[in-house]
């Protein structure tokens, strides 16, 4: 039987009963580093008295890179042994690795379980404060060009809140990015959550900008990023603003046609008028 353990996003006190148990009858562990997970199951054995057989263990990498290749040499085991996935922080396969062993795990009819624990998401989600109940999930941005502006305008436009994640290198390029596109668009960023230096910021996008320049917020650390939806209904607003915007005619095209009626085309034609 395969099991997906979410693992503490900071705070080592944050692990389940569960998952200890879990961890106690596993034979086969996979792992997105496992270094990491040896290096949380050592600090569970000496806080929680974790025990397990650890000369009876085998620890596997499994991630982006190499998880087809992994599942052939693992597949038979997953439905005669006690074999569980970790990634390094937070909930399995939601942003993180894991997913085709689900894909595999359903398809041949193989047991497997996901046990409920902690994710930046909805922990971030909570803490900010934004009434609505519903929200999109966007995981990380593209990290350059036009895909990143066009991903970007686009979550902006939603009718739902958006949540994502962001380095610390890009976290004050991404607030600036913000700004650019709409700067009283109300924001709320979360910085290492459950950890040390946890700190919670919202405000409009204008005044977090302010905070990350004259250095009241330091960029270092893992964030969250819950962009508030637009209230406005108006789409001229929208569209000026993607106008105004420093991308390709192509680009500027696609999104202008899903805001009208009118096709690419057409607004390719005008933008190359222009």
């Amino acid at each position: 039987m395969l099991t997906f353990i979410p693992t503490p996003i900071g705070n080592p006190q944050d692990i389940t009963i569960r998952a200890l148990k879990t961890f106690e009858k596993a034979k086969l562990f996979l792992c997105e580093d496992t270094r990491e997970t040896k290096r949380l199951l050592r600090i569970l054995e000496e806080r929680f008295e974790l025990v397990y057989p650890s000369d009876e263990v085998e620890f596997l990498s499994f991630h982006e890179h190499n998880g087809l290749r992994r599942l052939e040499e693992v597949a038979s085991r997953l439905r005669s042994e006690e074999v569980v996935y970790v990634s390094d922080a937070g909930m399995p396969i939601i942003s993180d690795p894991g997913q085709i062993l689900v894909e595999y795990c359903q398809k041949h009819k193989i047991t497997y379980d996901v046990l409920p624990g902690g994710t930046a998401v909805a922990t971030a989600y909570a803490a900010s404060g934004f009434e609505e109940g519903a929200f999109t999930f966007c995981a990380f941005l593209p990290q350059k060009g036009t895909e990143r502006s066009s991903r970007l305008i686009e979550l902006m436009n939603f009718r739902t809140n958006s949540v994502l994640y962001e380095a610390p290198h890009r976290i004050e390029k991404l607030i600036a990015e913000i700004v650019h596109i709409d700067e009283n668009r109300e924001v709320f960023f979360a910085k290492e959550l459950s950890k040390k230096f946890q700190n919670y910021y919202r405000g409009t996008a204008k005044d977090i900008l302010e905070k990350f320049k004259n250095g009241t917020i330091n960029s270092k650390g893992e964030w969250v990023v819950v962009i508030n939806a637009k209230k406005e209904k108006e789409k001229v607003l929208y569209i000026d603003d993607i106008l105004t915007l420093d991308l390709q005619p192509k680009v500027k095209a696609k999104l202008l046609a899903k805001l009208t009626d009118k096709s690419v085309k057409e607004w390719y034609t005008e933008l190359i008028a222009l």
